[in-house]
């Protein structure tokens, strides 16, 4: 049975990595986003669809590339989840 404190930790645990496997493709979106806002308003070209394409394109990019790493941060979460469930007593 798994005690409050275990439950809390996991959800601890599962926020980190929640954290982790969004991070690099969030924080790309904003670097590019921000640099194409810049652009913008130094051109002052206000054309809400030019902020689309490039950001999408970046995060597929971003997770393309991140694959594996976030693969294997689910994967080692979800091993460290099932080995506690086996281990609670029943």
């Amino acid at each position: 049975m798994m005690t409050d404190g275990d439950v809390i930790e996991l959800v601890q645990r599962a926020l980190w990595v929640t954290v982790l496997v969004c991070g690099p493709v969030v924080l790309t979106a904003m670097i590019v986003g921000t640099i194409i806002a810049f652009l913008q308003a130094l051109t002052q070209v206000q054309e809400m669809t030019l902020t689309f394409l490039p950001k999408l394109l970046v995060a597929f990019m971003v997770l393309a590339i991140s694959g594996p790493y976030v693969g294997n941060v689910l994967q080692a979460f979800a091993v460290e989840t099932y080995d506690r469930i086996a281990m609670s007593p029943p």
